[in-house]
């Protein structure tokens, strides 16, 4: 829910880096950027902790 409200209040294009410790992220942010047309630039995960890198899509 955090992220569906920060996403909205983004101007299309802008990029979004998002830091977590769920492991459920791995499936859930590119699920949520397929599903709603963002782009999910980059993923990484190191350690305890996964990173996404979003781009706003023009909805």
């Amino acid at each position: 829910m955090l992220l569906h409200k920060k996403v909205r209040e983004m101007l299309p294009g802008q990029i979004l880096y998002v830091k977590a410790t769920d492991p459920s992220t791995r499936r859930d942010i590119p699920r949520f950027c397929e599903f709603l047309g963002h782009e999910l630039i980059e993923q990484f995960h190191q350690e305890d902790s996964y990173e996404y890198y979003i781009r706003k899509g023009t909805q």
